[in-house]
């Protein structure tokens, strides 16, 4: 991974995510994209909308923004102090998601950062609008969300969950494995059971799995469905003692409800660990 960006609204929950990003990568060469976006509804600090016009206020915004992006990266230059990794600053007028998509192509990037939420999201929410909303249009690099304020914890233990209902080839879990031997992690696939015993499809795609996985540690652990699929995952990655859960981003799956559900309640897992989601095409 040599080029990243992360998304920043300036929030304490953006640059936690950036640290994270920092240590996760602190033994890799890396450029990091540190990006802002705005528009004509962005609030003005110290200001009022009544007092600008529109193209002076987009004016002021820009501004504003470029300098608390130099205040970021001074801020994480000084917090990272790491001779590896170099910052640069995007300010970008427009639509979180048609920039990011911009970004990946015109940057070759290999990753995606953000917070699960900024200030205003509330706790028992498990990802915010703006990140829903760059997870289900930007389906074309690996996207890591970082919980509010978490503390960096090496991934020693990664849980994937699947389904086994769609396949997918080794190229589609290489961000997974490159984090892997970071660390010299475990990768541990779940699977919650809906059916008592797998059909062809899925023993045919959990083998192609097994294929992609050799080299690494690994382990399959099938779960029969008793409750709602979101707790038997929390309960999992608590037990395994889990530091990063993957998932592929697949069209009309669990993963679609589990990243539109509204309101899921202590749920643990939505508040404390790092959930890298990984692009395929359906």
């Amino acid at each position: 991974m040599k080029n990243v960006l992360v998304a920043t609204d300036f929030s304490h929950d953006a640059y936690s995510a950036l640290f994270y990003a920092t240590k996760l990568l602190s033994d890799r060469p890396c450029c990091f994209y540190i990006l802002n976006v705005y528009d004509e509804n962005t609030a003005l600090r110290g200001k009022t909308t009544k007092l600008f016009g529109s193209n002076k206020r987009l004016e002021a915004l820009h501004v504003e923004s470029k300098e608390k992006l130099t205040e970021v990266i001074h801020k994480i230059v000084r917090d990272n102090d790491n001779p590896r990794h170099k910052f640069d600053m995007a300010s970008k007028k427009g639509i979180l998601t048609k920039v990011i998509r911009n970004m990946i192509h015109d940057h070759d990037l290999d990753l995606v950062v953000m917070g699960s939420k900024g200030d205003t999201g509330a706790k028992e929410i498990f990802l915010g609008s703006n990140t829903i909303q760059v997870v289900n249009g930007t389906n074309l690099c690996p996207i890591l969300v970082v919980p509010k304020q978490v503390d960096f914890k090496a991934p020693k233990e990664i849980a994937y969950v699947t389904d086994f209902k769609k396949g997918c080839v080794k190229q589609t879990i290489t961000p997974m494995l490159f984090l892997a031997s970071l660390f010299a992690a475990s990768i541990r696939i779940m699977h919650i059971a809906e059916e008592e015993i797998l059909n062809s499809e899925q023993e045919s795609n959990s083998r192609l799995l097994e294929l992609c996985l050799k080299g690494t540690d690994h382990s399959f652990h099938y779960i029969k469905e008793y409750d709602d699929k979101a707790l038997i995952i929390d309960a999992f990655l608590y037990i395994r003692n889990i530091n990063m859960f993957v998932m592929v981003h697949h069209k009309r799956s669990f993963f679609e409800r589990l990243v539109r559900e509204p309101v899921i309640k202590d749920v643990s897992m939505y508040a404390g660990i790092p959930f890298l989601i990984l692009p395929i095409e359906d």
